[in-house]
């Protein structure tokens, strides 16, 4: 039986790549042709022990093992058409992978098509994911039918983007298999990447026809795993990092000609919340250096971009402890400053540059480029925050302040780390430090032990608190969480429907009264595009992130040279606009005058 065992073993490395990083070639201590011959050479010079175990005899072959060929040996007899770098050893460069060659790595040309789902961190690990495909020779191409290689990036927040994603994979395979049916000699690869691969990890491989599944933390072995499918085997990788950043990489921007552009400042969650699936399919929270973050806005400003949303899953509590930053550096030991009434499920942190020190530094590197943030924590707004963006004219006054429910009791359950009244309190605090600041939130229906009672205090809440936008939706269980583990998912799926739309339907009539109330103003807005109903029409926001519509027409420069000639209106330009109507989210108005983000602020 375990000799049957070791066998099954050996022909396993022998027809297999195996998918490490970072992993040195080990020297066989002696070569053998065969395993046969090595079986063999074995028995003549060991006998082979005999134990008993429940009246079977079992051959003992730790010995054997010990002393046989490694793992090197069997990959370079491999069947498979691997490449082996005989010449890089062990002390060498270990970021070279030694059982691919860089010949093999190389993309040569084959045609990526992405497909990103779920939030704007999805969408910039799309472009550090391109980015370390483009610098091995693959090409992008938006058109399916001529792609090599199509990679979803996944959400798995909630089950109902799993299953819109799940329904796109069966079309990529059967898109797979017409592809094959007309040349079997080029196959076509599809992967998985991000959050869902991290979450179900190799049961897509028996549940989806997929030959590479990615975890967030690995984009970087993504050509290794692509080589090792262009021979035949599946690879996996989601291995968490308490490190990667990707801090080295500067993103490829998918869409070149937008002025606006998302800088990935950090990675996971420690906050726990007892719905959430983030710190278990983006792992612990780690910040990337402030001078990496501050060389890429720089980089954007050159290229022209005019507003910059600086993203991560708990946003406000960046904290840069790199060597320069926190041994001996400005931050010194100073722990972390909470919102009043709010608590943590992690003692307090010490040390490092913190959220307001990046702001600081991002607003300074161009005074006309728009400063935004996404996702904060309520917990995470110390004063010295909410006053550098008063001081600041190019950090926008919009705050996302997720409440997700208006009663304490549920958001004890949701272990939000605060109650309804320290939620308000912060919120009447942010509004008068920001006068006029845009407040837009998320909100979960139907959570675990939601009452009918406790539904009503999240509608009195958005009445109280007039947000600006709002995102709703119907809870989801998801494995793994402390609700899974701890809570029943009681409240029914219909219910969870209907107090959703409730919560949305209250949510509009306060954001259509507060749209309606800025009729007649002067907004300044920054042009993103042409209308999607209209090319008749341009499209901006102003600095409440609000969408405003206009018509396009030519207008004189703002400045003294400019003054004399019109021009038409492009992407990138700062435009007032006088609202004269409001439509749902929408305002629309007639563009007055070119302008610029310092002007404007100067004549307030």
């Amino acid at each position: 039986m375990m000799e049957t065992a070791v066998k099954q073993f050996c022909r396993i490395l022998t027809n297999s790549a195996i998918l490490r990083t970072k992993c040195s070639p080990i020297r066989p201590k002696r070569e053998f042709s065969t395993i046969a011959e090595y079986e063999s050479n074995s028995k003549n010079e060991e006998t082979q022990k005999e134990t008993s175990k429940h009246g079977l005899k079992i051959k003992n072959y730790g010995n054997k093992l010990a002393d046989g060929p490694s793992l090197h040996y069997f990959i370079t007899k491999s069947t498979t058409n691997f490449e082996v770098d005989q010449s890089v050893g062990p002390s060498e460069n270990e970021d070279i992978v030694p059982y691919f060659s860089p010949e093999i790595l190389s993309g040569k040309g084959r045609k990526v098509c992405i497909e990103t789902h779920g939030c704007q961190m999805n969408f910039s690990d799309t472009e550090v994911a391109w980015s370390i495909l483009k610098e091995k020779g693959f090409e992008r191409t938006d058109c399916l039918p001529e792609a090599d290689v199509l990679l979803v990036v996944t959400c798995a927040i909630r089950e109902g983007a799993e299953q819109k994603i799940r329904k796109r994979l069966a079309y990529y395979s059967g898109l797979k298999k017409r592809r094959q049916k007309l040349n079997p000699k080029v196959p076509v690869k599809i992967g998985i990447l991000g959050c869902m691969a991290e979450r179900l990890k190799t049961k897509l491989l028996e549940q989806e026809d997929v030959d590479i599944i990615c975890g967030p933390d690995s984009y970087r072995d993504l050509p290794r795993m692509l080589a090792s499918s262009q021979a035949g085997h599946s690879a996996v990788n989601v291995q968490l990092s308490m490190e990667e950043t990707y801090a080295d990489i500067m993103p490829v921007r998918l869409n070149e000609n937008s002025k606006s552009a998302f800088v990935s400042i950090m990675r996971g969650c420690d906050n726990m919340c007892s719905y959430c699936i983030v710190p278990f399919t983006r792992g612990r929270e780690r910040s990337r250096p402030i001078e990496s973050i501050i060389n890429e806005i720089k980089t954007l400003s050159d290229q022209g971009v005019k507003e910059v949303m600086l993203l991560g899953q708990n946003v406000n509590s960046y904290r840069d402890l790199s060597e320069s930053q926190h041994f001996g550096g400005i931050g010194g030991d100073r722990p972390t400053v909470m919102s009043e009434g709010f608590e943590t499920v992690y003692r307090p942190k010490h040390g490092g540059k913190r959220f307001s020190d990046l702001l600081d530094r991002a607003s300074l590197v161009d005074p006309d480029m728009r400063i935004r943030f996404t996702s904060p924590h309520p917990k995470d707004f110390p004063d010295e925050v909410l006053y550098l963006i008063q001081d600041r004219p190019n950090i926008c006054k919009q705050i996302h302040l997720p409440a997700q429910s208006g009663n304490s009791d549920v958001l004890a359950a949701m272990r939000r780390g605060y109650t309804r009244e320290a939620y308000i309190q912060l919120l009447h605090h942010i509004q008068e430090v920001l006068p006029g600041v845009s407040l837009t939130s998320d909100f979960i229906a139907g959570f675990c032990g939601e009452t009918e009672e406790a539904h009503e205090d999240t509608l009195s809440l958005l009445r109280l608190a007039k947000y600006d936008f709002v995102w709703a939706f119907p809870y989801s269980m998801r494995q793994k969480t402390k609700a899974f583990h701890w809570l029943q998912d009681d409240v029914p799926q219909i219910v969870k429907q209907r107090r959703m739309e409730e919560i949305l339907d209250t949510a509009r009539k306060e954001m259509g009264m507060k749209r309606k109330s800025e009729i007649g103003k002067l907004q300044l807005v920054l042009i993103d595009g042409d209308s999607k109903k209209s090319s008749a029409d341009l499209v901006g926001r102003n600095d409440g992130g609000i969408k405003v519509v206009f018509p396009q027409c030519s207008l004189p420069g703002n400045s003294d040279q400019d003054a004399a000639s019109s021009s038409p209106l492009k992407p990138g330009d700062y435009v007032i606009v006088k609202v004269t109507s409001a439509e749902g989210q929408t305002m629309r108005g007639v563009p007055v005058a070119r302008n610029s983000l310092r002007e404007f602020t100067t004549a307030e």
